[in-house]
C-alpha cells in the first residue's frame, strides 16, 4: 500500500497540522508529524514573514501492513493465490490464504505454514513498540484444526473425569498447546499443563485437586 504524505503550511504549526488531517481524512493518532519549518514573525511583524511547514504521514494499519508482507513473499515463489480475508482484533492479525495448489502452502503437518507465520511475524514486529501476533491459514486450514483439537480436547477432559486418570495429548506445537489449554480453562473440574521439551512438548489432562 502506497503510504500518504503531505506537506502543509501554516499560520502556526497546530493549523498547518490540522490543515493535512482535514485532507487525509483521519486523526491525529493515525499519523506521524515532522516539523520542517516554524513560524517566522518576520521584521516589524511582517517583512520575512514565514509560515509553519510540517510533514505528515500517514501510519500504515497493522492488518494493511501484514497484508502487504504476506503479498510479497506469496508474489516471490510465484504461487497461485488470494487473500479473501484479513481480520484484525485485540492485537491478533489473521489472514486467510484460497488458491490452487494450497497444500503446497500447508506443508507436512501444517511445517510449511509455520514457517511463513513465523517469518511474516518476525518482519512485523522487528520495529515495533506493541507487537502484534500473526495467524497464516489457509482455506480455513488452522481454524478447522482449531475446532477439531477443541472437541478432542473436551472428549478427553470426560475421560479423565471417568477414569479420574490423568492423559498425556500427543506431541503439540505452541499454537496447538495454546488451543487445548483455552478451551478446558473454564472447566472446574479439570486443569491443563505443559510437560517435555520441544518438539516433542505435550498438554496434559488431569484432575483438579
Amino acid at each position: 500500500m502506497e503510504v500518504k504524505t503531505l506537506e502543509k503550511k501554516g499560520k502556526s504549526v497546530d493549523e498547518a497540522i490540522k490543515a493535512a488531517l482535514d485532507e487525509l481524512g483521519c486523526e491525529i493518532d493515525d499519523v506521524m508529524i515532522e516539523v520542517i519549518e516554524e513560524p517566522t514573525k518576520g521584521l516589524l511583524g511582517f517583512v520575512g514573514k514565514k509560515p509553519a511547514v510540517v510533514r505528515v504521514t500517514m501510519r500504515e494499519k497493522p492488518e494493511e501492513e501484514a497484508r502487504q508482507i504476506v503479498e510479497d513473499i506469496l508474489n516471490r515463489i510465484k504461487i497461485d493465490y488470494k487473500i479473501n480475508r484479513v481480520e484484525y482484533e485485540n492485537g491478533r492479525i489473521r489472514i486467510n490464504i484460497i488458491g490452487k495448489d494450497m497444500g503446497l502452502l500447508i506443508g507436512r503437518k501444517g511445517e510449511t505454514l509455520n514457517s511463513l507465520q513465523f517469518i511474516v511475524g518476525l518482519i512485523m514486529n522487528r520495529k515495533r513498540d506493541e507487537k502484534v501476533r500473526i495467524i497464516l491459514d489457509v482455506e480455513d486450514y488452522r481454524k478447522k484444526r482449531e475446532q477439531s483439537l477443541e472437541a478432542l480436547a473436551l472428549r478427553l477432559s470426560d475421560k479423565v473425569k471417568k477414569t479420574r486418570k490423568n492423559v498425556v495429548m500427543r506431541p503439540m506445537s505452541s499454537q496447538e498447546r495454546r488451543i487445548v489449554h483455552t478451551a478446558l480453562q473454564g472447566d472446574p473440574q479439570v486443569t491443563t499443563y505443559s510437560m517435555g521439551d520441544e518438539p516433542n512438548r505435550k498438554v496434559v489432562i488431569s484432575l483438579k485437586k
